[in-house]
């Protein structure tokens, strides 16, 4: 079983002033999945508490870090940034597959700026805010970032076979 934190980044939803239903939506996805969710949290478009909390999760050796939110083109969008800051290895097929097979749900996929990569023992994947995107986004890479995930905790190549 892989471990699994879900940060949601929002000013308005850190205040309370909107309800966050992509981070919760995510975590039921996630335990159906047969993921052990350790860690939650909804913080502000601030890039330095972005940092401070991928540091954190992936210090604590979770397997698999979401972040929902901050990915657009708002002056605030700063997740993938902060994200990029905190990797030491790039993952550049996750996001990429996740904006091509979404574009048939929306034209709007290419404007994502999502990033992926690894920090240690940890995969951290940045998602749209929206709920419906950010299931969507994820159902997309669900199937092949478990075999990801059992090579970057098996030291060495997980069966590539079918």
């Amino acid at each position: 079983m892989y471990t699994a934190a879900v940060i949601t980044i929002s000013t308005k939803g850190a205040k309370g002033e909107r309800v966050d239903t992509s981070g919760p939506n995510l975590v039921k996805m996630l335990k159906e999945d047969g993921y052990d969710v350790k860690y939650t949290n909804i913080i502000p478009d601030d890039r330095e508490l972005i940092k401070k909390e991928l540091l954190k999760a992936s210090d604590e050796e979770i397997n698999l870090i979401l972040t929902t939110g901050g990915t657009g083109f708002s002056q605030s969008d700063i997740t993938p940034e902060a994200t990029l800051e905190v990797v030491e290895r790039l993952t550049p097929g996750i996001p990429e597959m996740m904006r091509v097979l979404n574009y048939k749900n929306t034209d709007k996929s290419c404007l994502s700026r999502s990033q992926a990569g690894i920090r240690k023992k940890s995969l951290i994947i940045n998602l749209p805010g929206s709920e419906r995107a950010a299931k969507e986004n994820f159902e997309v890479v669900m199937k092949p970032i478990k075999h990801g995930l059992e090579m970057l905790m098996t030291e060495g190549s997980a069966n590539c076979g079918g």
